[in-house]
């Protein structure tokens, strides 16, 4: 009988399940945005640029106002990265950019990039 109990319990579905930070249907708070920033390598430099970004994403989601910060790597279109940012509010990304890691990556950027896009966004839905 135990078992049974045991087993029963453990497919009752969690109560958290799917509203996760992958789930991607949990409302952002009111103030929230999301940066989208494209970059692209100069030639011969795309190891080091993917490094310094690298290096960028641990103490950045580490900071008080970060939801989300991920790195990503095009498929198609090689030397070119992606950051996906989530803040609290558009003052929590001003914080961020006083930060020791985003002071160095700001000082070696232009080195490293040919491009650069970045563009804030709000949801909306």
């Amino acid at each position: 009988m135990a078992k049974r109990r045991a087993k029963k319990k453990a497919r009752k579905p969690s109560p958290r399940r799917g509203r996760g930070r992958a789930g991607g249907s949990a409302k952002l708070p009111k103030e929230a945005v999301t940066l989208v920033v494209l970059l692209r390598a100069r030639e011969g430099q795309e190891t080091i640029l993917e490094a310094e970004l690298r290096a960028l994403v641990s103490p950045s989601r580490k900071e008080e106002g970060c939801l989300r910060y991920d790195l990503h790597r095009s498929v198609d279109t090689p030397g070119a990265l992606l950051l996906h940012e989530v803040w609290a509010s558009r003052e929590a990304h001003t914080e961020h950019t006083y930060t020791p890691h985003f002071l160095r990556w700001n000082a070696r950027k232009d080195a490293l990039l040919a491009s650069r896009e970045a563009n804030f966004w709000k949801q909306i839905s």
